[in-house]
């Protein structure tokens, strides 16, 4: 058998390697490895890693690498914690394959361990470009450093090829994240409000908002605009879900914590989960922050989302988005345009750039065709683009 190693370190990237995770476990040619580290191990951030369990998943490692210092150091001192601990992982475990999946810090020292180790990785969501935070320029260090690639989009594979990653190692199966939308049983309101605690009879909007790493300091001054935004709007309720450990992360938080108290039709969680996180989404009004989810996996239910400042741009977007400056009167003027039925009538599901089919599945298939037929060649040539 051949072993795969999956690491997931943030809660987020859980829940879309999730059903990856799975295949691998049942596949009868592969053994998984799966690794916890990052924010999973935090109690700051949720400790997370029950929520693995809780899907009775076998974890093989727990790694502690996370430094809990909210100072931009802290993200250096993580990496140096996952450069000291993986190398001696993955010296004893040696597994034939790493699959990871997107852009985190983490992530960069995990696969420089792996790399140094000839283990061949496995990149999930290269090519995308989100010139706001670091992790653009580390999504694309990642991809040079990884075998085989998974994109969501074909403009993103064209860029993977443009890094000079050889074509026949690039593949768009489109993106985990939508393919979860598709096949998964959601949750009704009424279960849902039993499992979050929370009365959903009002109209109500989701709220997820991350620090934008490359703007210094601008983080809780964009998180108060936001919130003033949304208590403005008194009408509605709103589910928050909070940061993640990026700097000011942990200073986000604590800010939440206090709006909810002073508001009470607001509620906020570490971590919703996976299921309960896209059941809430169902219902809702229109999602708003910056995150991820709000450009790719939002548009498959046909919701609004409401994308503040610069921390998704480049991204490829679908015509429910709706862009604005992280500016209280901005943002209200977005909430009221998502609220309206001629702008959501025109949204159009089909036209979400990242939807696939049985993107999972092709990304094992794949994986196995290289690791059991066609071998793998870790000198990689450079692809010139003509």
């Amino acid at each position: 058998m051949k072993t795969v190693c999956v690491v997931t370190a943030t809660r987020a990237e859980y829940g879309l390697l999730k059903n990856i995770i799975k295949l691998i476990e049942k596949d009868e040619e592969l053994k998984l490895v799966l690794v916890a580290t990052g924010t999973h191990l935090s109690k700051d951030f949720g400790y997370t890693v029950t929520e693995i369990r809780e899907d009775k998943l076998p974890i093989s490692a727990e790694i502690d690498i996370l430094v809990e210092e909210d100072e931009g150091i802290s993200a250096s001192k993580t990496m140096a914690q996952a450069f000291y601990k993986f190398s001696d992982f993955f010296k004893s475990c040696k597994p034939d394959m790493l699959v990871v999946l997107g852009d985190r810090y983490e992530l960069l020292p995990i696969c420089a361990c792996a790399m140094n180790e000839q283990i061949p990785i496995s990149h999930i969501s290269g090519g995308e470009i989100t010139e706001g935070v670091i992790d653009d320029t580390i999504r694309h260090c990642i991809t040079k450093m990884s075998y085989l690639h998974f994109v969501s989009c074909e403009v993103y594979r064209k860029r993977v090829i443009q890094l000079g990653e050889e074509p026949s190692r690039v593949f768009n199966f489109g993106d985990v994240g939508v393919e979860n939308i598709c096949n998964m049983k959601l949750m009704s309101k009424s279960e849902l409000e039993q499992e979050i605690g929370f009365c959903l009879d009002n109209p109500y909007g989701v709220v997820t908002f991350h620090p934008v790493t490359l703007e210094k300091a601008s983080a809780l001054k964009q998180l108060e605009e936001l919130l003033n935004a949304l208590k403005a709007t008194e009408d509605m309720n709103f589910i928050i879900t909070k940061s993640n450990a990026d700097t000011e992360g942990k200073e986000i938080n604590d800010r939440i914590d206090e709006f909810v108290e002073e508001n009470k039709n607001c509620k906020s969680y570490y971590s919703l989960g996976l299921l309960r996180y896209l059941s809430a989404v169902q219902y809702s009004e229109f999602v708003i922050g910056n995150s991820s989810s709000g450009i790719v996996e939002v548009p498959a239910f046909g919701i609004p989302t409401i994308n503040i400042g610069d921390r998704q741009k480049g991204r490829l977007q679908a015509n429910s988005i709706l862009n604005c400056e992280p500016e209280k009167e901005a943002i209200i003027r977005q909430i009221k345009m998502a609220r309206r039925e001629e702008f959501k009538n025109n949204i159009n599901i089909d036209q979400n750039p990242y939807k696939g089919k049985d993107t999972s599945k092709l990304i094992i298939e794949t994986i196995k065709r290289f690791l059991y037929i066609e071998g793998i060649e870790l000198k990689k040539q450079f692809y010139d683009v003509e």
